[in-house]
């Protein structure tokens, strides 16, 4: 049986006919001679967006992207000679843990679904070289030896880089210039990375954006038994701005040095304005023998996420910095935007731009949103 309004369609009226537009477009006049569209007209309105938006579970079933707890990768700082852990002011939510309480945050995150952390180290055995991160016995081989230790199943990435040892708080040991040498920094990253392998880390990460750096860690792996350890290349690395809270939570601000160096990392970083370096940098690493390439930072980047993305078959990360996340957290407070929601939506913009991974400060808020939502 035909409704009233199917039956009224069925049975338009005979001398209800169409005109030709001139335009090529045909309307047939109806009520008030309004014209309206032929049904197959590619246009509003019998093309409504809105039809796929009205109920909660339709917006669910073409939902484009995703976020997954699998996703996320979580930073996490350690402190050594320390007895108890300590906030990062400039980062809300972020602490400094101590040796200790570094395996309660390990398991905590593993509670909440996360596979994955990265550690730093906040170093008290700082030289003009980053040695203690060379030691078997320095803070880099124990945190890592204490996370796995914590939660065996967890993947630990060590950041592989001198920055938080050096007195000087720069990448690597300083040539007459006051400027990092590049070559001799790659002889220790080399060195750094094994001592890495062998505490336990799954996956190295080298940050400090030296050139030639993934091909000198490939080979020290390959040659000391450690050939199934994955490289996450920090590939384009921006000398950015919004890394100044980590710089205070891991104690590598530049500028406190009695030395004579630079009180930047702008020769080894990248311009923020080369969005094509960006491209070849990442195309270098992956040459030189990267599993994954990353972005930092993220949300100011995400045109060259995006690009990249199109350039690569390997897993992207990126890394929502220090001063992405403190400023959600600082507009939360004063009550200029809810953390929870611009939080999401941040880190849907790094999927939708073409991220495998992401390095977030708030990955573990994360993932309980995420546990609740499901």
């Amino acid at each position: 049986m035909k409704t009233k309004n199917a039956a009224s369609v069925m049975s338009a009226p005979a001398h209800d006919h169409t005109h030709d537009h001139p335009h090529g477009h045909s309307h047939v006049h109806g009520r008030g001679d309004a014209p309206v569209k032929a049904l197959s007209s590619s246009a509003y309105p019998h093309v409504r967006m809105r039809r796929l938006r009205g109920m909660d579970a339709l917006r669910d079933m073409v939902r484009e992207h995703h976020v997954r707890v699998e996703d996320l990768v979580y930073p996490l700082f350690v402190e050594e000679d320390v007895s108890e852990r300590l906030p990062i002011a400039s980062m809300p939510g972020v602490f400094r843990e101590t040796e200790k309480s570094l395996e309660i945050a390990v398991k905590n995150a593993a509670a909440a679904g996360l596979k994955s952390i990265m550690l730093f180290g906040v170093s008290h055995h700082k030289d003009h070289t980053g040695s203690d991160s060379c030691d078997p016995n320095g803070l880099l081989a124990r945190m890592i030896d204490r996370a796995k230790q914590a939660a065996p199943d967890m993947v630990v990435i060590a950041d592989a880089c001198f920055c938080e040892y050096t007195d000087h708080g720069h990448c690597g040991p300083l040539n007459d210039k006051g400027d990092v040498d590049n070559d001799r920094t790659v002889e220790n990253i080399a060195m750094q990375s094994v001592i890495a392998a062998e505490a336990g880390a799954d996956i190295i990460a080298p940050s400090g954006m030296m050139d030639g750096q993934v091909a000198a860690i490939r080979h020290a792996l390959d040659v000391t038994g450690f050939n199934h350890i994955p490289i996450m290349a920090y590939a384009a690395k921006f000398a950015s701005v919004f890394y100044g809270p980590f710089r205070d939570a891991a104690g590598c601000a530049l500028g406190k040095s009695t030395h004579k160096v630079r009180t930047d990392r702008k020769t080894y970083q990248m311009d923020p304005a080369n969005a094509r370096e960006a491209l070849r940098e990442a195309a270098l690493d992956e040459a030189e023998g990267a599993d994954m390439l990353m972005i930092k930072p993220g949300m100011p980047y995400l045109d060259v996420l995006a690009n990249l993305r199109r350039e690569t078959r390997l897993p992207l990360a990126v890394y929502q910095v220090s001063g992405e996340y403190a400023m959600m957290k600082f507009a939360a407070a004063a009550g200029a935007l809810n953390y929870e929601q611009a939080m999401m939506e941040s880190l849907l913009a790094f999927k939708r731009a073409g991220a495998d991974l992401i390095l977030t400060y708030g990955a573990q808020d994360a993932a309980g949103w995420i546990k609740n939502n499901t």
